[in-house]
């Protein structure tokens, strides 16, 4: 009955989506918007060290962050971003100057598992666009460092690290749905002239996260807690969604992103398979303009608030993962969703426009907490991009 169900889910919203297309959404038109908005930020920042993070609801400024916080790759990121579309020099020295800023994050203790996002989503284009042989040098020395955090008796890397990593691991051993996405810094650590192993830790945490980390219907945990010294999984629970039993939208998302990423790094059919499942049960799940509530079981829908960011990352996995399916009708499925969601953040609704000098409006960073709700985020305004560019290169290679 589910599949059933399902079927003609997909059915129905692919013709929807067909239609959709018709109102021939422009990459290039909000691109331009993203490139506007850029400018406005970039000619007030003087100090690299102050990075942008945040715009809190009804404010106007940027909270800056140091190159420590976990965010900080993200701006560097849209300015090659920026470069890669406009292939305007201005664009590239900008990203050279603040990528610089984080090249002690290789060199030093990895006391934080975001390292991955940190230096692959900065450095990380820095070295696709540039070839810049100093990137890769610093990429590489990240990877050994990230790798630090990896614990082979429970199979993934080290969340929230409380003391230098292989001095002493903590009692427990946490690990969040967020640490797929720094598998990617491994894969291409192995594939650059680093060691087999990074390849090997990367794939180790993807399966044991795969096993460990899911509810039978594939929604998502946002930790899942191991005992250290028997690499036992203890139990799920949450730390920025709404209940240990509930989907916390950006996690879910995560998911889509790194399943999606891993499948294509190793070409296993199990990632490909499982990313799709754990695709499928958001896409049934969202609301009409396709831009998830911060968790799916949130108290007060629909007046809850919205997470944008999760949005975009969603839409730039779905871009990629259209790429990779066999199964044509599915790939149109994911596509169009994507182009949807895209089209969606591109509204008056969610773009920032005059409202701030961030790209979007209404995302969630950790509502339990009180922090950064119905507010732009940086890496939502990083995946907002990069869903742009993806979705660009993919109807100019048609």
């Amino acid at each position: 009955m589910i599949n059933l169900r399902r079927s003609i889910l997909l059915m129905s919203v692919t013709l929807l989506m067909a239609c959709t297309r018709a109102t021939k959404f422009s990459a290039d038109k909000e691109l331009d918007y993203c490139i506007t908005q850029l400018s406005k930020s970039t000619s007030s920042l003087t100090d690299v060290n102050r990075i942008p993070r945040s715009i809190d609801a009804g404010k106007k400024d940027w909270r800056f962050v140091s190159y420590r916080d976990w965010t900080s790759g993200f701006w560097p990121g849209m300015l090659w971003y920026a470069y890669e579309y406009t292939q305007d020099k201005k664009w590239e020295e900008q990203a050279k100057r603040y990528s610089a800023v984080l090249f002690p994050l290789a060199d030093t203790a990895a006391i934080d598992h975001d390292l991955g996002f940190q230096v692959f989503c900065s450095i990380g284009n820095g070295y696709r666009l540039t070839q810049d042989t100093l990137y890769k040098r610093v990429l590489l020395r990240a990877a050994d460092s990230l790798a630090v955090l990896f614990n082979p008796k429970v199979g993934t890397i080290l969340s929230w690290p409380r003391a230098v990593p292989g001095v002493d691991w903590p009692l427990r051993h946490n690990t969040i749905m967020d640490n797929m996405i720094n598998l990617e810094l491994l894969f291409w650590a192995a594939k650059n002239g680093g060691s087999q192993s990074l390849y090997d830790i990367a794939e180790k945490h993807a399966t044991t996260t795969m096993q460990n980390h899911f509810r039978p219907d594939y929604t998502s945990y946002h930790v899942v807690v191991y005992d250290t010294a028997t690499g036992k999984k203890i139990k799920g629970i949450t730390h920025q969604g709404y209940a240990d039993s509930s989907m916390w939208a950006r996690g879910q998302a995560w998911a889509i992103y790194g399943y999606t990423m891993v499948y294509r790094e190793t070409k296993d059919a199990r990632f490909l398979d499982f990313a799709q499942k754990v695709t499928d049960v958001f896409l049934e799940r969202l609301p009409e303009d396709l831009v998830p509530y911060w968790d799916f079981s949130a108290p007060g829908i629909p007046g809850a608030p919205k997470d944008a960011s999760a949005a975009a990352i969603t839409a730039s996995a779905l871009v990629e993962l259209s790429t990779l399916v066999a199964d044509k009708q599915k790939a149109a499925y994911y596509r169009d969703k994507a182009e949807a969601m895209l089209t969606s953040l591109s509204s008056p609704q969610y773009q920032s426009r005059k409202v701030n000098d961030a790209l979007l409006l209404h995302a969630t960073g950790h509502k339990p907490n009180g922090g950064e709700i119905d507010a732009s985020i940086i890496y939502g305004d990083y995946y907002y991009m990069e869903a742009l560019l993806r979705l660009k290169k993919l109807k100019e290679s048609k």
